[in-house]
């Protein structure tokens, strides 16, 4: 999960941005513009797009702070914000395109994916942001919302407008095209292990 959680702001603070106050609202914003710009860059992958994002994430963040209840982390709140203006772009995007949000995949069922991953559980030294970036948007922005962001199926279909069978399969989908990148990275890494203790026992 993102880092949005690790940030602690003071009640006082988030009382005094829903009065309007400005320095509240400052300090709000330098607290998590880093992880929203992140969230952003990921779904968007272009820089500019994601500064744009950020920008309208916080005008919608002080535009509605009076209605935070404070039921969750103030950071859970902004990310979720965060990650709907991120979806919103993205829908807007793949309409533009002509492109609809369902993949053009071989259809395959959730049971046939085989293939479990935890960003939380990177035991192997796979470059997630190098596979991910080798996903179409529609599968990349499954995977980073259910295994990087922690949502579940029906939070993502909710999100997106869509079914849960739907952000079922795109996952799945996705899982079967990190597989080869998975076993490959393996591979390496149990290379580079056998070369370097081919080197140790030369001593």
């Amino acid at each position: 999960m993102s880092k949005f959680t690790d940030i602690q702001i003071d009640p006082a603070i988030v009382k005094r941005a829903t009065r309007g106050d400005a320095k509240a609202h400052e300090i709000i914003y330098r607290a998590f513009s880093a992880p929203v710009y992140s969230v952003c860059l990921r779904f968007t992958r272009v820089p500019a797009q994601a500064e744009d994002l950020l920008q309208d994430t916080f005008i919608q963040v002080i535009r509605s702070i009076g209605q935070f209840r404070g039921e969750a982390p103030l950071g859970i709140w902004v990310r979720r914000i965060a990650v709907s203006k991120a979806l919103m772009f993205l829908r807007s995007a793949w309409h533009s395109r002509g492109q609809s949000l369902d993949d053009d995949w071989e259809e395959m069922t959730f049971e046939k994916r085989g293939l479990s991953i935890n960003a939380a559980q990177q035991d192997q030294a796979i470059d997630l942001d190098a596979a991910l970036a080798n996903l179409p948007e529609v599968g990349r922005t499954v995977v980073w919302l259910h295994d990087v962001e922690g949502f579940t199926h029906k939070e993502i279909a909710a999100m997106m407008g869509k079914t849960e069978s739907f952000s079922k399969s795109q996952l799945s989908r996705a899982y079967q095209r990190l597989r080869p990148m998975l076993d490959a990275d393996i591979k390496r890494g149990s290379a580079k292990t056998g070369m370097h203790e081919t080197a140790l026992g030369s001593y």
